[in-house]
């Protein structure tokens, strides 16, 4: 009987010399293995954003609509996909104004009106803000409305109500002004225009705080406000536009609400002017000379127009020849208020007179002509 420790230890060499025996071939396929699930290995995938279904809107009276505004996700889903937002239908509910604020979507959706569908493009996206005007008619007789609006897929399927945005509209509210026209002057566009005769409910007399007047530089473009405070007058001048860039403007009336909050109506006509400058500066004034035995020296008063570039000073020995052939000192264009003739000679007698340029090439008439003799 061969000893047991014996058969252990020449069983476990036996054994020790397979494995190493066969290890250059276990390692070419682990190799291998290890080789191709690493050319398998892919970088993890961002997560997928998921497109909001729901909204908040809100909203202002203006005239007799109601303009409704909210914004658009970041971007839509693709076509087929449930998440895709197709349209968004717009409800409306008109209610006492003693009906509580409280209400849910389902009492909503079976009291409340379809006034819009808005079909939704791959454009109305990348967080824009939407706006839908709702024009009102008035019935009399005081109301609240509750607004929401659903974002609808290809398949009809709908998403969630967006929030309630509530109004109490306010129907003796003026109309419109009318008959905007402009005029143009070198130092202003002044605009004119007419009073409206009636609210928007056609009710009168009008309910009149003032009016407020917009300016923009494209019909592209909301207008900016001009006036701090709701205009009294009917007239409004400019003084900040510029030459040779299209102004388009138009002006709203402005009433109180039913919270006290001012509301303005809708616009007024617009009207687009292109301003060109062809107005002359006024002639330079309060010219004052002084003489030495070698120098003339001139100073005169800055003109008051913003727009003069410089000055042209014009020279003759005869006050009586045509002031086109009279000698001109300036070659280029002086844009100080003073000037140093050093041509001249003792016992002589010298006429000057001057012109402003501006910023157009206008020129303006020429000055009051002095003199001064050299001592």
């Amino acid at each position: 009987m061969l000893n047991s420790s014996f058969l252990s230890q020449h069983t476990l060499s036996t054994l020790v010399k397979l494995v190493w025996s066969k290890a250059p071939l276990a390692l070419i396929a682990l190799a291998l293995l290890i080789g191709l699930s690493c050319g398998k290995r892919k970088p993890p995938l961002p997560p997928k954003e998921r497109v909001a279904q729901r909204v908040e809107i809100s909203g202002f009276q203006r005239g007799n609509q109601v303009i409704l505004s909210w914004k658009m996700p970041a971007r839509n889903a693709p076509d087929g996909n449930t998440l895709n937002i197709d349209r968004a239908d717009i409800y409306r509910l008109a209610e006492p104004l003693t009906s509580p604020h409280g209400l849910s979507e389902e009492e909503f959706a079976s009291r409340s009106t379809l006034v819009a569908t808005l079909n939704i493009t791959d454009a109305d996206f990348g967080l824009k803000t939407l706006n839908y005007a709702d024009t009102l008619q008035f019935a009399g007789q005081a109301a609240r409305l509750r607004y929401a609006i659903r974002f609808v897929n290809a398949s009809g399927q709908k998403a969630a109500f967006s929030n309630f945005f509530l109004l109490e509209p306010a129907a003796r509210i003026a109309s419109s002004p009318t008959s905007l026209s402009a005029t143009l002057s070198q130092t202003a566009i002044r605009l004119t225009w007419e009073a409206p005769t009636t609210n928007v409910d056609g009710s009168t007399p009008v309910s009149l705080l003032g009016y407020n007047v917009y300016r923009s530089l494209s019909d592209k473009v909301p207008g900016k406000l001009l006036n701090k405070t709701p205009i009294g007058d009917r007239t409004f001048d400019d003084e900040f536009f510029e030459f040779d860039k299209p102004q388009f403007y138009f002006v709203r009336s402005v009433s109180v609400g039913t919270g006290g909050e001012p509301i303005e109506s809708r616009e007024s006509n617009i009207v687009e002017i292109l301003p060109k400058d062809t107005f002359a500066p006024s002639a330079p004034a309060s010219i004052t000379l002084a003489a030495t035995p070698t120098t003339i020296s001139i100073f005169f008063a800055t003109n008051p127009e913003k727009d003069v570039v410089g000055y042209r000073i014009y020279r003759s020995e005869d006050p009586n020849l045509e002031k086109s052939k009279w000698q001109l000192l300036t070659t280029k264009m002086l844009e100080t208020n003073t000037f140093q003739d050093p041509n001249v000679q003792s016992g002589k007698t010298y006429y000057y007179y001057l012109t402003a340029t501006d910023k157009a090439g206008n020129v303006s008439e020429p000055s009051d002509v002095v003199s001064e003799n050299v001592p």
